[in-house]
């Protein structure tokens, strides 16, 4: 292999000339390295081959069972090929990464917001904050519908939608100094159409930061174990932020060593903790004072500076998230479960499951929702990670990258929650209205369903609880106990038996907290910018993401946003996840086509009219899905499905003088589903509208561009750059030899920046 030097100065745009820096792209090197070998022919045949033969275990040769494996290879080979050859179709004809030209982080670095990251650090960070919820919740609750369809989208959906769009608004954010999808929809589609993506964006990201803040408050409730780890996180996370910033910079590794084994030491430390007297008097919270820490903490995460807090917890979180999932998916490809679980089940032709009502299209899209293709992604690409992006070369590796990973978690919770017997995933996530809460109206409820094959005992629901430590398992609702106790009962069989199951369940529900509170957290920073960028409108000292009072403001109005519905949710008398829930799927698909016009908007600007397909199919699909389920939410005469048809039940029990009604056993709970669904409904008009206008003006925006062949570019002014960084998780040899280069460099005539690593 032989490299060629064609520009190794940027500076001096030829040879190189004494006190020439060495090449800042690897656009500079040319390589005459084979991209094709007879061996990597072989391994990706292999992949594919693999892969194919996955699918047709899945989606044709099905018996009685199905093992689990597949699950494994269908959707490990179908990202290895997305990312290898389709997202290098988006790099190659629309993004067109060009890493001479510097990033936001680098021109703009304040050592607080905007500050040149790690590539592995951003990844983590990146994960980390867009993996809350919706991965680990909505395939858990989508598998009322057979293990098949979930799987298809899961699988299918991220590499043509979900991966696509994040790709694509961390690259055009970063282009544009790391504005938000607010601002960038104002620049992009006019007045009407941006104002309309602003408010929309501002109000749903309440929304969303509020279901993931319950989903942590109900899973961290009387839980002096998770509460403890969770805490110990925030200490870990500032000592690894100050390790980098100031003791050891740039030493990735030893930070990671050291931060896994304090991580491990916090998780076993809380199950120590939780066994003492002390430990349960100090760390078992109520749910009204857990929200209300969580209020001050994503305050105080939010203005701090991103190195010291925010970026080194995510990064730490990663370790957790991909460990734990990694671990599943060995375990299963180990133990090799075998799947009951119908194809399709009963339910897929209907809309009025157990689970969730609504019928297959298009409620079960909405309720994966993040495991294949989440609006709330795009506000975090394009708020704290294009900040702190080295190069714009590696906005692939974890914008389209970060998506896929997202994507295998939510394939492994699919697989955690069909492994589990379906008698007992029916009495999990069925209403406590419909069970009555008791083991014996579980088991009537759950046999009166007439499923093939199920036939449940009070004895089978009282020993699982038993052996996780529960008191009872029955109408667990949410998704998350769900997902613990699938995890557990396939790593039991792994390792420990049945002995660790109580281990590992509760291993599983701290890990759920975990994983949904660093969602929480950058959720309110990203907020915080994307105020910043709409006030700035008319005051422009506010889009100043360094000017403190403007900071502190937007913090403030943003955290009391979210913090009043939180707390609205935690004393509810159904419990809050009623009201809250059903909004946040279709509301967040609702965003991600409104991102998805944003960037259709702007590759027709560039004139690249032959691959606007790639967004545009996507963005077709999610709009039909979502509007349609947002009309029948809106429209539907069936009160399990529509929000004011149910409010119109509940109000007509009320008038009638009844006491209880459906799943609501009081008159306080009855005018709570009152008040619950004229917020429901109103919202929903709200959003779809608001939705339909940014689509809109992405169209007409997108038409004008064909018709003049282009249009004017919102991009900031290049600035040349002066660093150097690989653009994957491993670097290239030529990546490796540039890098040398820098690192010989004598250190007075390194070019100053700020790094926060």
């Amino acid at each position: 292999m032989s490299k060629t030097l064609t520009n190794p100065s940027p500076q001096s745009g030829g040879e190189a000339l004494p006190g020439a820096l060495p090449p800042v792209s690897i656009d500079q090197v040319q390589s005459n390295r084979k991209k094709w070998t007879p061996a990597k022919i072989v391994l990706w045949v292999a992949i594919a081959l693999l892969g194919g033969v996955a699918w047709t275990m899945l989606a044709i040769v099905r018996g009685e069972t199905v093992n689990a494996i597949w699950f494994v290879f269908a959707a490990i080979c179908t990202y290895l090929i997305g990312y290898r050859f389709y997202s290098k179709v988006i790099q190659k004809f629309i993004t067109k990464p060009d890493d001479t030209r510097a990033t936001p982080a680098e021109y703009k670095a304040d050592g607080k917001d905007f500050v040149q990251t790690d590539r592995r650090v951003l990844f983590g960070h990146h994960f980390a904050a867009i993996a809350g919820a919706g991965p680990l919740v909505g395939p858990v609750l989508a598998a009322q519908m057979g293990f098949l369809p979930g799987t298809i989208w899961i699988i299918v959906g991220v590499i043509f939608a979900g991966a696509v769009q994040d790709y694509l608004v961390l690259f055009f954010s970063t282009r544009r100094g790391g504005r938000s999808l607010g601002q960038m929809a104002r620049d992009e589609l006019g007045r009407v159409g941006g104002t309309a993506a602003i408010v929309a964006s501002l109000l749903i990201m309440i929304i969303i930061i509020a279901i993931l803040a319950l989903v942590v408050v109900n899973a961290l409730a009387a839980s002096p174990w998770g509460v403890f780890s969770v805490a110990m996180t925030i200490p870990i996370a500032i000592f690894m932020g100050l390790y980098l910033r100031f003791l050891r910079p740039g030493r990735i590794t030893e930070v990671s060593i050291i931060g896994f084994v304090l991580l491990m030491l916090a998780i076993v430390g809380g199950g120590w903790v939780s066994n003492t007297p002390w430990g349960v008097a100090l760390f078992t919270l109520d749910r009204t004072t857990l929200a209300w820490a969580l209020i001050i903490y994503g305050f105080i995460a939010a203005i701090l500076p991103v190195w010291l807090l925010l970026a080194p917890r995510d990064y730490l979180s990663t370790f957790m998230k991909i460990g734990v999932i990694g671990m599943l998916a060995a375990a299963i490809i180990i133990v090799r479960p075998e799947i009951s679980v119908p194809a399709f089940s009963q339910f897929a032709g209907g809309e009025t499951g157990p689970v969730f009502p609504g019928s297959l299209f298009p409620f079960l899209f909405v309720t994966i929702a993040c495991g294949a293709l989440s609006g709330f992604h795009a506000l975090i690409a394009s708020g704290t990670t294009p900040k702190l992006l080295q190069k714009e070369r590696q906005s692939r590796f974890i914008g389209y990258g970060g998506m896929l990973m997202e994507s295998f978690v939510a394939i492994m919770a699919l697989v955690a929650a069909i492994s589990l017997d379906q008698g007992i995933y029916f009495a999990m996530n069925s209403s406590a209205a419909a069970t009555g809460g008791t083991v014996e109206g579980a088991v009537a409820w759950v046999n009166s369903l007439g499923i093939t094959g199920v036939n449940l005992t009070p004895d089978v629901l009282t020993q699982t609880a038993q052996n996780v430590g529960e008191e009872s398992i029955v109408s667990r609702t949410g998704g998350a106990p769900t997902l613990a106790l699938g995890l557990a009962n396939i790593m039991q069989q792994l390792i420990g038996g049945s002995g660790l199951m109580a281990f590992w369940y509760h291993f599983a529900i701290m890990f759920e907290a975990l994983f949904i509170l660093t969602a929480v957290d950058a959720g309110t920073r990203v907020s915080r910018f994307q105020l910043q960028d709409s006030i700035g409108n008319l005051i422009p000292k506010f889009k100043n993401t360094s000017w403190q009072p403007g900071v502190l403001i937007s913090t403030a109005i943003m955290v009391a946003g979210w913090g009043a519905i939180l707390l609205m949710g935690v004393t509810d008398p159904l419990g809050g996840i009623n009201t809250l829930f059903p909004l946040f799927g279709i509301a967040n698909q609702l965003l991600a086509a409104i991102a998805l016009s944003v960037c259709l908007a702007i590759v027709a600007k560039t004139g690249a009219f032959t691959w606007l397909w790639i967004i545009a199919l996507p963005l077709a699909f999610v709009s039909v899905v979502t509007v349609t389920a947002s009309l029948l939410k809106i429209f539907s005469p069936v009160p399990a499905v529509g929000y004011w048809a149910n409010n119109a039940a509940f109000r007509g029990a009320l008038d009638a003088g009844e006491t209880s009604f459906g799943n609501a056993a009081t008159v306080e709970a009855m005018e709570a589903v009152v008040r619950n669904t004229t917020i429901q409904g109103s919202l929903s008009i709200i959003f779809v509208t608001l939705a339909i206008t940014v689509i809109i003006s992405s169209v007409v925006a997108t038409v004008t561009s064909w018709r003049s062949g282009g249009g004017p570019s919102n991009e900031d002014p290049r600035v040349e750059s002066r660093v150097f960084a690989p653009s994957g998780l491993i670097a290239t040899a030529e990546e490796r030899e540039i890098q040398a280069q820098w690192d010989a460099l004598p250190a007075e005539r390194r070019p100053i920046v700020t790094s926060g690593h």
